[in-house]
C-alpha cells in the first residue's frame, strides 16, 4: 500500500474525479488549499501594485492505494498533463507506507 498525493488548480478538480474513477480509486480525501508561486517577472516589476507572490485556489487529494493501481493513475495523469496548454500541470507524488493500522 502507498500514499498518493495529487495537487491541482481548482479548474481541474472534475478532471481528477474522472481520473480517479478510471484508475479504480474509490476512496480518497480532498482538501482546499491555496497555492503560491514566487515570481520575479517583468510584469510584476512594472506593476506598482503587484505582489511578488501570486496565489491560486487549488485542491489536494490524497489516498491510500494498492500497488497495482499506481501505474494506471500515473499514466492517466501524464496523459492529462500532455493535453494542457497552461503552465499548471497536475502534480502527483507517491509515498511509501512502512507501517499502518
Amino acid at each position: 500500500m502507498k500514499l498518493v498525493i495529487v495537487t491541482v488548480v481548482d479548474e481541474y478538480q472534475n478532471d481528477i474525479f474522472k481520473i480517479f474513477k478510471e484508475a479504480n480509486i474509490d476512496a480518497y480525501s480532498e482538501v482546499d488549499i491555496e497555492g503560491y508561486k514566487t515570481t520575479k517577472s517583468l510584469q510584476v516589476a512594472s506593476n506598482w501594485f503587484a505582489s511578488e507572490r501570486s496565489s491560486s485556489d487549488s485542491e489536494m487529494f490524497f489516498s491510500f492505494i494498492e500497488d497495482e493501481k499506481i501505474d494506471k493513475l500515473f499514466d492517466l495523469i501524464e496523459e492529462f498533463n500532455s493535453t494542457l496548454e497552461t503552465n499548471t500541470p497536475v502534480h502527483a507524488v507517491l509515498v511509501p507506507i512502512e507501517r499502518y493500522i
